[in-house]
């Protein structure tokens, strides 16, 4: 196991996530397929490091975005189904053919180069379609020219067409059923052209939970896999598998009227006992929330003072009593012991909880833990 090189780091409860895997699973049903989202390094909590109790918890695929990303999955994970939700480049789509990743397409030109490739290759590259029913983002518009592009590439030899997708805007229920219906519409054209596909899916977290109507034979889950909960309508028991934390580095006596940080915009009301902790903006953490973030030392609130820095920030310590350098700070919580969640900290911020998730860097070393046991290390850097 690696030694852990930093006193800041992301712990994650491995438990929490196979909790959270379960708890989809159950909802959906044995019929329907889960596409694990693990873009953007698993939302925060480190891709490679989760991918193994999704895959054994109920992970039909592991999503990502990019191809950088499905290929550190790839380099760890040699034969497990890897999907790229995002676009891949003409020139690149010999990394996807050749690392048997499944690509996300809606040209008509990217199919016949990956046929090409896969000639070359050997190999039979598995695709998805992206079909907009108005999200705007990516994709196959709507309309009656992309049905037809569809069925020339169902027809073309060397790819298999294993799945067709969209996106919902979650403007309303309205606006998603309106949505959900073209996709349907969509849908049912290609099964009158004697086409089938094995996986129809257009839900993320949030409409997994509030349309289970519209879950079809796969869904795609990412924030709900990591116990945050964007839902409106529907309920799903949740853990929150991460928490940040680090540790006082250094504290210090400041006087009345002393200045902390850069501009001195914050002074010191009363004689002040201040932190340093060695965490800042490098590390993820939002430079506003400056005047507005805490952190928790022995189970009470800290606010921040000062201007956050790269790599450092002060807390206000001088109502704790007894606390020690070297004492943990809890940098995000699950809400409980006065820590600061992660919704608490998106609206503090003006974000969302993705945001404040995936913002975190590979700066701080992930630890998991499963039976409240250290079990693995990753030092991104190091």
């Amino acid at each position: 196991m690696e030694a852990i090189l930093r006193d800041t780091f992301v712990e994650v409860n491995l438990d929490h996530i196979i909790f959270n895997m379960k708890s989809i699973k159950k909802m959906v049903g044995e019929k329907v397929a889960i596409a694990a989202v693990v873009k953007a390094n698993g939302y925060g909590h480190g891709a490679v490091g989760i991918a193994k109790a999704l895959i054994e918890n109920g992970a039909n695929y592991l999503a990502v975005a990019s191809l950088n990303e499905a290929l550190e999955l790839r380099k760890n994970f040699k034969d497990y189904k890897i999907f790229i939700m995002g676009a891949t480049k003409d020139s690149h789509l010999e990394y996807v053919v050749k690392n048997n990743i499944t690509q996300t397409i809606f040209s008509y030109k990217q199919a016949k180069i990956l046929n090409e490739l896969g000639i070359k290759y050997n190999k039979k590259p598995v695709v998805h379609i992206k079909y907009d029913t108005g999200f705007n983002r990516l994709g196959f518009k709507d309309c009656d020219y992309s049905i037809e592009e569809i069925g020339k590439i169902c027809m073309i030899d060397n790819i298999y067409v294993e799945g067709i997708f969209s996106h919902l805007a979650l403007a309303g229920k309205e606006e998603d059923n309106k949505q959900y219906n073209k996709f349907i519409n969509a849908i049912e054209k290609f099964q009158d052209m004697g086409i089938n596909f094995k996986y129809k899916h257009i839900e993320d977290s949030i409409s997994a939970v509030d349309y289970k109507e519209y879950r079809l034979n796969m869904i795609r889950p990412g924030a709900i896999i990591y116990g945050i909960k964007g839902f409106h309508y529907g309920s799903l028991d949740l853990k929150q598998a991460l928490t940040f934390k680090s540790k006082i580095s250094y504290i210090k006596k400041i006087s009345k009227g002393e200045g902390v940080s850069y501009d001195y915009l914050w002074k010191a009301k009363e004689d002040s006992i201040i932190g340093t902790v060695p965490f800042g903006y490098a590390d993820g953490y939002p430079r506003n929330l400056r005047g507005k973030g805490y952190v928790t030392v022995c189970g009470k609130k800290a606010p921040i003072i000062g201007v956050i820095c790269m790599d450092q920030c002060m807390i206000d310590l001088t109502g704790i009593p007894d606390v020690c350098e070297g004492d943990e700070v809890i940098i995000y919580g699950d809400g409980t012991n006065n820590t600061l969640d992660i919704d608490t900290a998106s609206k503090l911020s003006g974000t969302n909880k993705n945001e404040i998730l995936s913002r975190i860097s590979i700066r701080p070393p992930r630890i998991y833990t499963k039976n409240n046991k250290i079990v693995n290390v990753i030092n991104y850097i190091g």
